[in-house]
């Protein structure tokens, strides 16, 4: 139905071009109109970040004031042109610079260096550009290595080209800005000539042709080699726009402009990539250009302001899909856009910054015409860890939601009067910021409003807590989510499969977050996308924390369709506060499609009495065909050292091996371990992983691991992590070699999977746990029995792990067939009963059975009450001996009735208690204890 009347929103209100054509001839018009310059003069003399922004802008354009002074043509010779040959032709090879020929009219501008932005050279300042250069030997740069200037071919030099022009054209955009503002006549003089020469230079110089024909002639632009890396249109449209009247009184050739507009928009529709981030920020270019053109019947090829607005959001072209439909690859039931957390989040922002920007001619509120902006905004907010940055899976980092996407949101509110969405956003924004960011553009500086309203700013905690769930599914990432505990207590558990842009070959892949850090940290990318480094480890299953069979496992990356199914979880994703809190888990299944393996992941976090949490982990994983195979679990932590005990608590002794590595047939990624340690070890041990930060306590997580036959255990250093940063992790450990973990079974691992317990704590307080013992339960072979003994020795957890729902575990008085069951007791009294994906529990004189599918119910005994929740019709069956007296069932938190329990005719010693359909709270009331 959301989807329909999305649908429904595009035929009932079409685009009105004709509304922004109208404004004629006037400029300015992309930020703001003559008719509002009043206003905002008015509004930079009282609001003191506006005048910040404008003086610091003056400011840094006083030096390059005055050596245009002395010489004009200054800045002018820094531009990056073919000063001499004046080349009208670019030809590539590939992803590189080959060369450029052709005899143009005037100097022409340089295309890029190489699609890839990795480079052994820096930028310099544009005081150390030597002017008007145009050499044969190539660029004049200085070595990072060397520090040492030389000569280097363009392809070599990554972006430093275009990147340099941009630099110069900002500068530029700067100086129209402020003649529009002050009308002084020396920023018009300053600015015009650089940016005649460039649009000169553009309009004689043609798109590159690759000259071995591969797929980069369709991603080219006239600049770059990516048509989503044209970013120098921002200041060449703003420049023609604030210094429009200065070009017309001074006789400026404005159809030159016009026509390198048309052509750069041209080439933008022409090449690209239609169906991920590339078609936002096509499109982003594409409304500047179209918002400074006047209307079609003013250009004899018809290609005006309703040409490309129409191209941009009504019209789908081969490598430009309407913006009206890319939308619809939202998720439009979560807000998640299906690319990796840093990519999805700035498409979400340049749809805002594109709506904003169309919004301004408009004024018609054309966020309404895309709801989506609004839900993936706030879904954003679903990817944060505990400390405020996003996950990290795929080629992504732990960021920040950039503040800019609710600057936007509270515009629009404001703009459109909805005070009550204002008013809340603004007390989000605030409790999500130390101060609020008003950046340091024109963007910024025309569409942040003046002031937010005075409104009480949530804590952080709060924040997360209104804006995020305890468990959160997007399938169309393949990512569950599962949240636990607030402040120090706080765990999260992110697990990720492959699908979508921007994926990583990682298998079932989780990131763990505990004690104020991402613990256990995905790697992130490499240098760039084509770089060795990002090929050969950064986005293989070594850098992940997940399991590679024979060690080989892999798929393609980037854009992956290799997601795991989500088999069963609790809580379910739509509770947003489920009365039983004290465990979280997921079970996914996935192929392994290198090796044709089948891979298992369950993973739970369970809560203490005393509100901090330990993290099971069980990964199966075997290949389909039998035979030898050998599978590795992987797992990096934060740290300086990783240490191995026995169950005595005694050091075990690693000692150096050669292993894990290309010569001995596993895969290139394992070549990036260092400092290799091995340990052949059957019997159940701890490691410990030790992190080490100035004035604090020492972060350490324990973990527990099942022993197992065949198996081995190896400690090494991986390649730093690229995801982490000083909102995730301790300076420490920023840019260092990362303890890892590596647990090899020489056999399948699906009966005897691998089993983790994470316990994380700080040295000078107790961890939760004193000791966990490893059993295999009765004849099911593929059943784990784990007795987790708290550390005040009289709390334990008994937890019950099955592969399915549909097997079967049994000993002595408990049986269970499904999936997860987990009991608490303290002492002799029962603390809760939580079992998932599961039709019968019996465990001594007590039993829940399931009417009929697989079920998720708690029981959790406060005082004298019995917590029932259940999410199928069930009957629990309790000890008569609790003396139980009544059920009281509620409905939306009122009590809706009450009943009496009956005796169960084949075991008297129990009372049923019959849930006929789901219930987010029953309660069931305890007499006095019978004796």
């Amino acid at each position: 139905m959301k989807f329909l009347s999305i649908l429904l929103c595009f035929t009932l209100i079409p685009f009105n071009v004709s509304l922004i054509a109208a404004t004629g001839a006037e400029h300015p018009r992309i930020y703001i109109s003559n008719e509002a310059k009043a206003e905002f003069l008015q509004s930079v003399e009282q609001v003191a970040w506006k005048e910040n922004i404008i003086n610091n802008k003056k400011k840094n354009l006083e030096k390059y004031l005055k050596l245009c002074a002395n010489d004009p043509n200054w800045l002018v010779s820094r531009l990056q042109m073919n000063w001499k040959t004046k080349h009208s032709k670019v030809f590539l090879k590939g992803g590189k610079f080959s060369h450029s020929e052709g005899n143009a009219p005037s100097p022409t501008v340089r295309f890029s260096g190489s699609r890839d932005w990795a480079t052994d050279y820096r930028s310099l300042p544009l005081e150390e550009i030597e002017p008007y250069l145009d050499d044969e030997r190539g660029l004049f740069l200085r070595n990072k290595s060397t520090g040492e200037k030389e000569w280097v071919h363009p392809s070599k030099t990554g972006h430093l080209i275009e990147k340099t022009n941009e630099r110069i054209m900002n500068l530029v955009a700067d100086a129209a800005f402020l003649y529009w503002l002050t009308g002084d006549e020396k920023y018009a003089a300053f600015a015009a000539p650089v940016y005649d020469t460039y649009m000169k230079g553009m309009y004689h110089r043609e798109a590159p042709l690759d000259l071995d024909n591969t797929n980069q002639q369709r991603l080219s632009g006239l600049a770059t080699f990516e048509v989503i890396h044209e970013g120098i249109l921002i200041p060449l449209a703003t420049t023609y726009d604030f210094l429009f009247h200065y070009f017309n009184k001074n006789n400026y050739d404005l159809n030159l402009s016009v026509a390198v507009f048309q052509k750069w928009a041209d080439q933008i529709i022409k090449n690209g990539v239609p169906n991920n981030n590339w078609n936002f920020f096509q499109a982003r270019f594409l409304t500047y250009i179209a918002l400074i053109l006047d209307e079609n019947s003013n250009y004899q090829n018809g290609k005006g302001q309703e040409y490309y607005l129409q191209q941009t959001f009504d019209h789908t072209s081969e490598r430009q899909i309407a913006l009206k439909e890319s939308i619809m690859e939202y998720d439009q039931e979560n807000g998640i856009w299906p690319e990796s957390p840093s990519y999805s989040i700035h498409v979400t922002t340049t749809l805002l910054r594109i709506l904003t920007l169309l919004d301004q001619v408009t004024n018609i509120n054309e966020f309404k015409n895309y709801p989506i902006v609004e839900k993936a905004s706030f879904a954003a907010f679903q990817y944060l860890f505990p400390s405020g940055r996003t996950v990290g899976f795929g080629d992504s980092g732990h960021g920040s939601i950039p503040s800019e996407n609710f600057e936007l949101l509270i515009s629009n509110y404001r703009k459109y009067n909805d005070e009550e969405k204002e008013l809340l956003l603004s007390g989000m924004l605030k409790s999500s910021l130390k101060e609020r960011k008003t950046g340091k553009g024109l963007f910024e500086l025309f569409f942040y409003v003046d002031h937010l309203k005075e409104t009480p700013a949530l804590s952080f905690e709060q924040l997360l807590a209104k804006q995020t769930t305890p468990s959160f599914y997007a399938p169309n990432v393949s990512m569950f989510i599962q949240r636990m505990g607030v402040n120090e207590n706080a765990i999260m558990v992110s697990t990720v499969g492959s699908l979508g842009n921007h994926a990583h070959a990682n298998g079932i892949a989780m990131e763990l977050y505990a004690n104020n850090y991402v613990l256990g940290p995905d790697m992130g990318k490499g240098p760039s996308y084509w770089h060795d480094d990002h090929l050969d480890y950064y986005s293989q299953f070594p850098a992940h924390n997940t399991v590679v069979v024979d060690g080989i496992s892999t798929y393609q990356a980037m854009r992956s369709y290799h997601p795991f199914s989500l088999d069963n979880h609790f809580p379910k994703k739509e509770q947003s506060s489920p009365i039983f809190n004290q465990i979280s888990f997921s079970k996914v299944s996935f192929v392994e499609p290198k090796t044709l393996s089948d891979q298992q992941r369950l993973t739970a976090i369970i809560n203490s009495e005393l509100g901090n949490g330990y993290v099971l982990d069980i990964f199966r994983s075997k290949k389909q065909d039998s035979g030898p195979q050998t599978h590795d679990y992987f797992y990096h932590n934060l740290g300086q050292s990783l240490t191995f005990l026995d169950e005595q608590d005694a050091p075990l002794i690693l000692k150096s091996t050669d292993e894990l590595g290309t010569n001995h047939g596993d895969m290139k990624a394992y070549d990036y371990l260092s400092n290799k340690q091995k340990l052949s070890y059957n019997k159940s041990l701890k490691a410990i992983f030790k992190l080490k930060s100035a004035g604090q306590e020492d972060n350490l997580m324990k973990i527990w691991i099942k022993g197992g036959t065949n198996q081995h255990f190896f400690s090494a250093m991986a390649p730093n992590s690229r995801a982490i940063n000083s909102g995730t992790a301790p300076v420490e450990v920023l840019g260092q070699s990362i303890p890892t973990l590596v647990i090899r079974k020489e056999q399948e691992a699906w009966r005897d999977p691998f089993v983790c317990i994470f316990n994380p704590y700080f040295e000078e307080k107790n961890p939760i746990i004193s000791s966990v013992d490893f059993n295999k339960l009765g004849s099911n072979n593929h059943a784990q029995i784990i007795q987790v003994k708290h550390s005040d020795e009289i709390t334990e957890d008994q937890i019950i792990a099955t592969t399915s729902v549909n097997d079967i575990a049994e000993k002595d008085q408990f049986y269970l067939k499904g999936l997860l069951a987990i009991q608490r007791t303290s002492g002799d009294q029962l603390k809760y009963i939580f079992a998932s994906g599961f039709t019968r529990y019996i465990n001594g004189d007590w039993s829940i059975i399931s009417s009929d599918e697989a079920a998720s119910v708690s029981i959790e005994r406060k005082n004298n009450l019995l917590l029932v929740q259940n999410d199928r019709p069930v009957v629990v069956s309790i000890p008569i001996g609790l003396n139980p007296k009544y059920i009281e069932y509620y409905q939306e938190g009122e009590l809706n009735r009450k009943r009496v329990g009956v005796i169960n005719r084949i075991n008297p010693t129990q009372v049923n208690f019959k849930l006929e359909k789901p219930y987010q709270k029953a309660v069931i009331v305890l007499g006095e204890q019978k004796k």
